[in-house]
């Protein structure tokens, strides 16, 4: 006990030195080289902190909030801005958040905003030879993109546009006031920008990129409103799985210590608020000018993977009305003489089809163009997607599946257009075949009666009615369209039966006709 008593008396006179020596020089005058403390607050360092602090609570809450899912690599420090690998061709989801608090950005509450996301160069060098090297880009892979929106898995996203002259961009209109998500898919990858090509160099990373906008007093988005980015490295088709693998083991095999300076890797990469800068389009030009010859990147080497398998390209659709040339069919009984008698066992020669049979000439071609596809949309009531599929071909609309086109266009538009581009028509409650009496000269009639030859005769031509529905009103609205007849001008319906009565054509009567029933028709004037 005394020699902790001891100690502590000894710890005690310290500390009572220690202290007096720092009181020693209060009270003294302080000579030309002491400092002054406004010249303290001045130095950069406060300044810096000064400046960091946010000047109100938007900094702090940002309007909206981008999250791509993607593991962010655990190989990076901690003061490092995180890094996320994305395989070629695969589609991410970027989860597009209304962060705003009650009463933030009041202009844009039920309304619509637009979100323009881009691959960019994240090295400062590469941002300056943007467009070589995009054009570079473009020679060795001729009719591809780098960005690509899958659309039938995004979510929310209305409008989308891809410009052809930006490759690198997709744009679409979102209401933060619902669930929005957009898949995207980049099919550039990281090593094809990268100066010399002898294997084993380290590929360039780039950065996804999102702007958002809200509209202005035209109606147009240009209005900036927020934007963010996220560092990302791309890779052929499953290297990112191996190199995220690689990283992994190489921080297993760190001490605790060094694993301290590393970021864990979190499932999800959120995008980081950033300020637009301007870009610098007179170094562009200055860039572009310098260089007399396009600079294109070096031979790329193994060819990259598509981007999937497209849809099974569509069979043709069964109409019922066959073009190519071929025999007659024909019955083996002679034709009726009498008008109007349904006769099923009659002759029934060449037959065709009413106009009901002329959409297989309208419809969409595999090889129209894009302003052919517009014209197809409009003639066929699909106005209001014409913006939707304003870079579409013929050909990539007509391989949207069923599924695609009822994501892009809802259940009741993506289904008509789905049937309209299938061409398939209303499949017909009952199909009759019709064929107009021709008025019987009497040198005609007599040639018949002394037994003439009946074989050199003109054979009956029947014309196809498809009745969607089973009324009498439908059998004379098809009449008057097949044999050119003004409606106004029938009448009445009349079915010839048994001693020549005439038979008025009821709802009932034409809903008990036997399908591909034969008549021969004729027109008797009113009295």
């Amino acid at each position: 006990m005394a020699w902790v008593l001891k100690m502590d008396e000894v710890i005690e006179s310290g500390l009572v030195h220690d202290f007096d020596a720092s009181l020693s020089g209060i009270g003294q005058e302080l000579g030309a080289g002491a400092y002054s403390m406004s010249d303290v607050l001045a130095l950069p360092i406060f300044k810096q902190e000064d400046s960091s602090l946010p000047l109100d609570d938007e900094t702090k809450h940002p309007p909206f909030q981008y999250v791509m899912c993607a593991a962010t690599s655990p190989a990076v420090k901690l003061h490092d801005e995180t890094l996320t690998y994305l395989n070629q061709g695969q589609s991410y989801e970027i989860r597009m958040l209304d962060n705003r608090k009650i009463g933030d950005v009041p202009e844009i509450t039920g309304k619509l905003v637009k979100s323009i996301i881009r691959v960019v160069f994240h090295d400062r060098r590469l941002q300056y030879t943007e467009h070589q090297q995009l054009e570079g880009w473009k020679w060795n892979r001729p009719g591809d993109r780098l960005l690509d929106l899958d659309i039938p898995m995004s979510v929310g996203i209305i409008d989308t546009r891809t410009n052809p002259s930006q490759l690198n961009a997709v744009e679409f209109l979102w209401d933060p006031a619902k669930r929005t998500s957009a898949f995207i898919q980049v099919h550039c990858i990281s090593t094809e920008f990268t100066p010399r090509k002898h294997g084993g160099e380290k590929g360039v990373p780039f950065r996804i990129q999102v702007d958002t906008f809200k509209q202005n007093e035209n109606g147009e988005y240009t209005d900036h409103l927020h934007s963010a980015s996220c560092q990302i490295k791309v890779f052929k088709p499953k290297g990112a799985d191996r190199k995220q693998k690689t990283d992994r083991e190489k921080m297993e095999k760190r001490t605790a210590h060094e694993k301290e300076k590393y970021q864990p890797s979190y499932d999800t990469t959120v995008l980081t608020e950033m300020r637009l800068e301007p870009i610098i389009e007179d170094a562009v030009e200055h860039e572009q000018k310098k260089s007399s010859k396009r600079t294109l990147p070096a031979d790329y080497g193994d060819s990259l993977a598509k981007r999937g398998s497209c849809s099974p390209w569509p069979d043709t659709p069964t109409t019922y009305v066959n073009h190519s040339p071929s025999p007659a069919p024909t019955f083996s009984s002679p034709p009726q003489s009498t008008c109007n008698v349904p006769d099923s066992n009659s002759s029934s020669p060449n037959h065709q089809g009413d106009g009901v049979s002329q959409a297989s000439s309208e419809q969409l071609q595999p090889s129209a163009t894009i302003q052919e596809t517009q014209q197809w949309l409009l003639k066929n009531r699909f106005s209001s997607y014409t913006r939707l599929f304003s870079n579409f071909l013929g050909a990539d609309l007509l391989k949207l599946t069923k599924e695609d086109l009822v994501q892009i266009c809802g259940t009741a538009d993506g289904i008509r257009l789905y049937h309209s581009l299938k061409s398939r028509s209303v499949r017909p409650r009952l199909t009759l075949y019709v064929c107009r009496e021709q008025p019987v000269q009497q040198g005609q009639q007599q040639a018949a009666g002394g037994g003439g030859d009946s074989s050199s005769a003109t054979p009956y031509v029947y014309h196809a009615i498809y009745l969607e529905e089973m009324v009498a009103s439908e059998v004379a609205r098809k009449l008057a369209l097949v044999f050119n007849i003004p409606l106004h001008q029938i009448n009445q319906v009349y079915r010839q039966g048994p001693t020549g009565i005439h038979i008025l054509v009821s709802d009932q009567m034409v809903q008990n006709f036997q399908d591909e029933s034969c008549f021969l028709f004729s027109t008797v004037k009113a009295r």
